[in-house]
């Protein structure tokens, strides 16, 4: 009887941290088809009255505004950022964490060391003298300032490292009787092996480059608008929602929530699998 009241109430506690956190959601969808003034409208509705499709088009039409932004520009522009950003930051570490796992080589385990130290150091105390090394580089105001200084994470390359220590030895050394190299090891036999902590990092990258917010604003200026990213799309946009209106601010906010679901929706059953095999490991 204990056992089942205290399942019960957990199932509660559960159900309610979830409406909790999905609420302002729930909130945002009606909200989106309202007009600006329904919105704050009292007594308060949930449906509106009148559903119509205008904060949608005052989005679209953004850029002929005296606001102009190009807000879908900034979307596909935010969106191929992450995707390259994923791409090139499983290469360089899972490349490195294979060096680190497999390799021996002068000063391994100090440049470990100093690797590791830097999941210990918060990312906005060194993100000044980062812009000052992208300014002498003549980075500025460029795709790739937005995406090669985030590629190599300690944290990213200490997962795929712990993940490779756990393959045996075994494999290798038969690889390297049939006559493999270094480098044809770790494409032939560890990148097929990683497909699952591939996707949950990768899914870890995409989120974190789609999300930034603070270091876009460090590295893009207003000259290059066509650069913005949307987290600085919708910050921008909520300071002009007296004049666009909150329910194009929501209909923005609900459209840039889009490639992340999409990303999540595709990697779900990976992530259960990589709990799995945390847990067995």
């Amino acid at each position: 009887m204990k056992k089942k009241i205290r399942q019960q109430t957990l199932n509660v506690v559960v159900i309610a941290i979830v409406l909790l956190i999905f609420l302002p959601i729930f909130l945002m969808l009606p909200s989106m088809f309202k007009d600006r003034y329904e919105i704050f409208s009292y007594p308060w509705r949930f449906l509106p009255i009148h559903w119509h499709i205008d904060n949608f088009r005052r989005i679209a039409f953004l850029q002929y505004t005296s606001i102009g932004i190009n807000f879908f520009r900034s979307l596909a522009v935010t969106s191929l950022v992450a995707a390259i950003a994923l791409v090139l930051g499983l290469a360089v570490n899972m490349t490195a964490a294979f060096a680190f796992a497999r390799l021996e080589f002068p000063g391994k385990r100090i440049l470990w060391a100093l690797i590791i130290s830097t999941m210990f150091i918060p990312a906005i105390t060194i993100w000044f003298t980062s812009v000052r090394v992208a300014t002498l580089l003549g980075l500025l105001d460029t795709m790739a300032v937005l995406i090669i200084p985030g590629l190599a994470a300690a944290y990213n390359i200490f997962f795929f490292r712990q993940f490779y220590l756990g393959f045996p030895r075994e494999l290798d050394e038969a690889a390297r009787i049939d006559g493999a190299r270094t480098f044809q090891i770790f494409t032939t036999i560890y990148i097929p092996m990683s497909k699952t902590p591939m996707v949950i990092i990768g899914a870890m990258i995409f989120m974190g480059y789609y999300n930034s917010y603070l270091w876009p604003i460090l590295v893009i200026s207003h000259q290059r608008q066509d650069l913005y990213q949307m987290m600085y799309v919708i910050r921008s946009l909520f300071g002009h929602a007296p004049t666009i209106g909150y329910g194009a601010v929501l209909a923005a906010t609900f459209i840039s929530l889009i490639p992340p679901m999409i990303v999540f929706t595709i990697v779900q059953r990976y992530i259960r699998e990589g709990i799995a095999l945390s847990g067995l490991k």
